[in-house]
């Protein structure tokens, strides 16, 4: 409904703005009812980053020196091996085999349909592609000083990881084949400390090949 009012010097008339009923300023929030709606917002949007897509991790040990030292703080990809199979090569955050409540950092040397022989520091690999079995450069090897004698046949979905500090290393020399539903995803960001911050740490572009 409009309101007019007349003027005697002219016969036109101007509307006036309708006045509002209620014209109190709106009632601010209680900062703590605001504060737990803020809480509950991000709780739903970092649970399932957390859970389904990335989650942070921190070395600790020597088992994977030089390439990664105690304290350094990882950001895992959760997705990438829903899509595509753990490469050779790549370094895998997974759970210990004989203690799930567990994470290790090791790198994949063997891969499903691989048999990984293992005779000192030598490393070599057979399968269908390379019956007479080849070798890999690997420049990330600190140091393998420790005597070594190990087969492994791979079954599907079984991979034979090893630490690049192979003489401070727990891995499947010891203590067997690792299941791929136990890997948790691969080191994508090592984002602390802010010097050593890097995409794909670890990663080795150049592997080279020997026939055995």
């Amino acid at each position: 409904m409009k309101l007019f009012s007349s003027e005697s010097s002219s016969s036109s008339t101007t509307p006036i703005l309708p006045i509002p009923e209620n014209n109190e300023p709106p009632r601010a929030e209680h900062p703590i009812v605001e504060m737990v709606r803020y809480s509950l917002i991000a709780l739903l949007i970092v649970i399932p980053i957390r859970m389904f897509i990335a989650q942070p991790f921190i070395v600790s040990g020597a088992s994977m020196e030089e390439t990664f030292h105690s304290g350094e703080y990882l950001i895992v990809d959760q997705v990438t091996y829903n899509f595509q199979p753990p490469e050779r090569g790549d370094v895998v955050i997974f759970r210990y085999p004989k203690d799930p409540s567990k994470f290790f950092i090791k790198r994949v040397i063997g891969v499903p349909g691989d048999t990984v022989t293992v005779e000192g520091d030598i490393v070599t690999i057979y399968n269908e592609e390379h019956p007479n079995g080849f070798t890999i450069t690997e420049p990330y090897v600190k140091s393998m000083d420790n005597p070594s004698q190990v087969t492994e046949k791979l079954g599907d979905r079984e991979y034979f990881v090893m630490g690049d500090n192979r003489d401070e290393s727990s891995d499947s020399r010891i203590w067997g084949v690792l299941q791929e539903d136990k890997i948790v995803g691969r080191a994508i960001i090592r984002l602390f400390p802010p010097q050593t911050f890097e995409y794909l740490p670890g990663d080795v572009e150049d592997q080279t090949f020997s026939s055995s």
